[in-house]
């Protein structure tokens, strides 16, 4: 509960028309300065100095990436609470109000165009190397199997691209944030949970060796098709391990070893498979435990990849 003076100021905070506007946007999802700045019409200092207002109060949550910065409302119980019950006693009908959602229909088709443009100029070389290993519907049906009964708050995808782990998973989590080093990626991300109205999904631009931020905040943290990228997945496993409350779990879904040299130019495959006497020796190494593997076969005639899906727990 806030104390008194606290209060009045929250309330000062959200007492203003633009700042009421924002909020009423807000509650539609994520949104950039960039985007706000466009549909307000209005300045980016301006628009900025609002949202630094409701930061403040602590009505609205900030993430910085790089130079973008993206606001969503709080996720703190009084303070939602609070905009809910603001917003409850708006006129939906206001022509503020409606033509700012105009606007921002118009803003996410211009997220969904941009996102489907990339997606498009990258589909030939995913879907070649989709080709190569089990189905797609084999390995997502084994990954919610294993999953199966979980119920977890916090969820993290690390390389998440274009946040398919977080939309099968949707049902197994409270909160879920998907980080990629691609900010094309995150597009396509952003773009298909803006689309599907999921508030409780998040996608971060960020990199594996620098995840501070999220330290000992995730029940389970996965890697799928993510270490082969890596010189040295151990490296990587211990970086994703710091992201686990204690006894938290990490999924990792990857290819067993394989001879397709190709993979190294055209996909940018740093190590051709993972086994398993590797994936304990990395596991031990980050105080972590493999408690279950499932390999998923490629059936392909003369070769393919084999999947396997291991689930490492904390130790500490």
């Amino acid at each position: 509960m806030a104390e008194l003076r606290e209060f009045v100021d929250i309330l000062r905070a959200a007492g203003e028309i633009t700042r009421l506007r924002l909020l009423s946007l807000l509650a539609a999802g994520e949104l950039s300065v960039k985007d706000l700045t466009e549909i307000l019409d209005q300045s980016q200092p301006r628009v900025s100095r609002h949202l630094r207002l409701l930061t403040e109060s602590g009505l609205v949550s900030r993430h910085a990436e790089g130079a973008w910065a993206f606001f969503r409302l709080s996720d703190e119980a009084n303070a939602a609470v609070l905009v809910q019950h603001l917003l409850e006693q708006l006129d939906a009908s206001d022509p503020v109000l409606q033509a700012d959602v105009l606007r921002l229909e118009a803003v996410r088709r211009d997220h969904q165009m941009r996102a489907a443009t990339y997606f498009s100029k990258v589909a030939r070389d995913w879907d070649r190397v989709r080709s190569l290993h089990a189905p797609e519907s084999a390995v997502e049906a084994a990954i919610v199997d294993m999953m199966k009964g979980t119920s977890v708050e916090m969820f993290i995808d690390l390389g998440t691209g274009t946040g398919r782990m977080l939309e099968l998973l949707d049902g197994h989590f409270k909160k879920g944030v998907g980080i990629d080093s691609s900010r094309e990626m995150i597009s396509v991300a952003r773009s298909k949970f803006e689309r599907s109205g999921q508030k409780s999904v998040f996608v971060r631009l960020g990199d594996i060796a620098q995840l501070d931020e999220y330290s000992a905040s995730a029940d389970i943290t996965m890697l799928h098709q993510v270490l082969h990228h890596f010189l040295d997945p151990g490296k990587a496993l211990l970086n994703a391990r710091q992201t686990l409350k204690p006894g938290g779990k990490i999924v990792v879904v990857d290819f067993m070893p394989h001879k397709l040299e190709f993979l190294r130019e055209e996909q940018a495959h740093k190590r051709l498979g993972l086994s398993h006497e590797q994936m304990q020796a990395w596991a031990q190494a980050a105080h972590l435990k493999v408690t279950d593997a499932r390999e998923i076969p490629h059936n392909k005639p003369g070769g393919g990849l084999t999947v396997c899906i291991w689930h490492l727990t904390d130790q500490s």
